[in-house]
């Protein structure tokens, strides 16, 4: 079971995600700590009421000031907006979800919705996302899991959102388990 760190931004969905599958015993992690980058996250106040501990932290000096105090394996991007460098002892330990079927519609500029935007302008058949762990380059680390949905030229970037969102609320604690059951340096080392 993986001693997990939760980075956050925004509404806290997928912390809600992980949370819910914790507690029914399907997702093998413990949340040490959430930290956000925004004071007033949601995210911040969901964690506080799951009961774990939550701050808002700015700058990776600030974020990992508090995770030293944590016994952290793994970080977990889960909506976060800023590029994290983590601590050097958990270098190739942060997780991230990609609201895409990477190489397609990634990098510096395509997050949220500017990403369902891009595919629907496109005109993609298909979408999905990528959970990878992360690196010093925008999803560019190695793939962990991928999920596709079919997409309708009538789908809508706010459609193209929640069909993604469904997918990331299975693939996430999926890529987390197989990292449990593999390893870390299992992603890494495979290429």
């Amino acid at each position: 079971m993986l001693k997990m760190a939760v980075l956050l931004s925004g509404s806290g969905r997928t912390l809600d995600n992980f949370h819910d599958r914790i507690q029914i015993g399907i997702l093998h992690a413990e949340i040490q700590v959430v930290i956000s980058s925004s004071a007033d996250a949601l995210g911040l106040e969901k964690a506080r009421k799951y009961g774990y501990p939550a701050f808002h932290a700015v700058g990776n000096p600030a974020v990992n000031e508090i995770l030293g105090r944590y016994d952290i394996e793994l970080i977990a991007l889960a909506g976060y907006l800023k590029l994290y460098e983590p601590p050097s002892h958990l270098l190739r330990a942060v997780l991230n979800i990609h609201p895409s079927l990477i190489p397609s519609f990634c990098g510096p500029g395509f997050y949220g919705h500017h990403v369902h935007e891009a595919v629907k302008a496109r005109g993609c058949k298909v979408s999905g996302c990528t959970v990878h762990f992360a690196n010093e380059v925008y999803d560019e680390g190695p793939i962990v899991v991928q999920k596709c949905v079919s997409l309708t030229d009538a789908d809508t970037p706010d459609d193209i959102a929640d069909k993604v969102f469904a997918k990331e609320c299975e693939a996430f604690p999926e890529a987390i388990n197989m990292v449990d059951h593999k390893g870390i340096d299992y992603f890494w080392d495979k290429g």
